[in-house]
């Protein structure tokens, strides 16, 4: 089979390995779709990102859906011929985190895709991939096999709105819109959020936002002050997503949070600097969110039943000998919010 494997920073390269044969509990499943997450472009942009870094080649990839085309000994609840999205989440489920019911801290993560041990864990940007019976989750008849593959970073956000607690008729704000932030507002939407603002510094992004159901969108590069003005009265917003990474973000996003506000923390920029004094007198909670597990499943059944509507965020599909011309494009926030390869 082919598959994308990454070499170093620019090094990107369609090579032959070994598909491997599923075994008992496995099945195998020809991949159809696979989006390009921020992690991939950090790998091909960099090499990495932070401390992580590219050690060995390879296989890239985790946002992915196919077709299953051989079962394992022992597999039930599956036939060949049925479309699937796979969780890339693979913990031991034996460490003290896994046996605490927080298997996105397990201390043994088999995550697809991952720099972080040695030997790297390979993706499944790959044409064939035998996966563990249990990651797979059915994708509805009418739902695209590109819709499924978005069930990976929707488990994402999912995960971050099961942090953030209730949202039911709560005030939300959304900063950076790309598609960890797009997809905050679906599902914070989806969970009762009563209104949605969304800020970015590029408007077509922000155009996006408006178009998959932000109540109001705020180019904070040019309008900031209409953020600003939020902080009246001590703030006006209960839970604030930050996908950005951006210091500025954070921290306008303190000022406008209410008291006994959260702050959830999607986005990824290494050390940054906060007022203190902001988050004490305000009682404000920050709380990170890392990946997912159990959160998978939801999100595939909420694309299933149509709850929520990815289709707007898929701007590009590219087949897989163009996968450089795939990478390249997906850096470009000017153009694109999700692109996908073919396989």
């Amino acid at each position: 089979m082919r598959s994308i494997v990454i070499h170093a920073a620019k090094d990107l390269r369609i090579e032959d390995t070994d598909p491997g044969a599923a075994g008992p509990g496995q099945v195998e499943i020809a991949i159809e779709a696979g989006g390009i997450c921020g992690s991939d472009l950090h790998y091909y942009n960099h090499g990495g990102f932070g401390a992580i870094r590219l050690r060995e080649p390879m296989i890239l990839g985790h946002e992915v859906a196919g077709t299953i085309k051989a079962l394992g000994s022992g597999v039930t609840g599956f036939t060949i011929g049925e479309r699937v999205a796979v969780s890339p989440s693979r913990p031991c489920n034996a460490c003290d985190y896994c046996l605490k019911g927080q298997q996105n801290h397990c201390l043994n993560m088999r995550f697809y895709g991952s720099a972080m041990p040695m030997p790297h864990i390979q993706g499944a940007f790959r044409q064939r991939l035998v996966a563990e019976s249990w990651q797979c989750h059915k994708v509805a008849d009418d739902v695209s096999i590109n819709e499924a593959a978005f069930a990976e970073p929707f488990a994402v956000t999912l995960h971050a709105v099961n942090r953030a607690g209730s949202l039911l008729g709560k005030r939300v704000l959304v900063t950076g819109c790309g598609p960890i932030g797009a997809l905050c507002i679906l599902a914070a939407r989806a969970h009762g959020a009563a209104q949605i603002v969304a800020t970015d510094v590029m408007d077509a992004v922000l155009a996006k936002a408006a178009d998959i159901g932000a109540d109001r969108t705020i180019n904070v590069a040019t309008d900031g002050d209409k953020l600003a003005a939020y902080s009246a009265n001590k703030g006006y917003f209960d839970v604030m997503f930050e996908a950005s990474g951006n210091e500025r973000a954070v921290r306008s996003g303190l000022e406008v949070l209410k008291p006994r506000g959260i702050l959830m923390q999607l986005g990824l920029g290494g050390d940054v600097s906060i007022p203190q004094n902001l988050v004490v007198a305000k009682e404000i909670d920050m709380r990170g969110t890392f990946r997912f597990h159990e959160e998978f499943a939801l999100a595939v059944d909420l694309i299933n039943r149509r709850r929520v509507d990815v289709k707007p965020l898929l701007t590009g599909i590219f087949d897989l000998d163009d996968a450089v011309a795939a990478f390249e494009t997906a850096g470009d926030r000017s153009r694109s919010m999700k692109v996908q390869i073919a396989f």
